[in-house]
């Protein structure tokens, strides 16, 4: 199967949970700081989980508008969360991810299938594919 390049970026961190992370072009130019429930000190910034969790809303989102459209299904204004959990089993760190979806003009049997349908194409759910526990939830 042939991919077609659409869109590349990059992003660099320093200083790992405790530094810095800016994308190749300078738009995103973050603080990295250690969450307290992971021994930091609370201090201002984000995390690489908030990171992921911004990231996966947002592309999951627009995953959803675009299926919304090919299903002509009329969802009023929607919002998708996404929250991440970092994980420690006996063979290193596990992330785990629970979308819940708001979609205020679909019932809820109708808004569980669009994000079922979204799950399949989202490109952050095929990457998590296998290797992340993803529940999917509305409001």
């Amino acid at each position: 199967m042939t991919t077609t390049t659409l869109f590349t970026t990059g992003a660099t961190a320093t200083g790992g949970r405790v530094g810095q992370v800016q994308s190749a072009d300078g738009v995103l130019d973050l603080e990295l700081t250690m969450p307290k429930s992971l021994g930091g000190t609370g201090a201002p910034g984000t995390n690489p989980e908030q990171l992921f969790a911004a990231g996966y809303a947002a592309c999951f989102a627009s995953a959803a508008k675009l299926v919304a459209g090919q299903q002509a299904l009329q969802t009023g204004p929607f919002a998708v969360a996404a929250e991440v959990t970092l994980g420690r089993r006996e063979d290193g760190f596990v992330l785990s991810v629970t979308l819940k979806g708001s979609f205020p003009e679909l019932d809820g049997e109708r808004a569980q299938a669009l994000m079922e349908a979204t799950h399949q194409i989202c490109p952050y759910s095929r990457a998590t594919q296998g290797n992340v526990a993803v529940t999917l939830t509305v409001a």
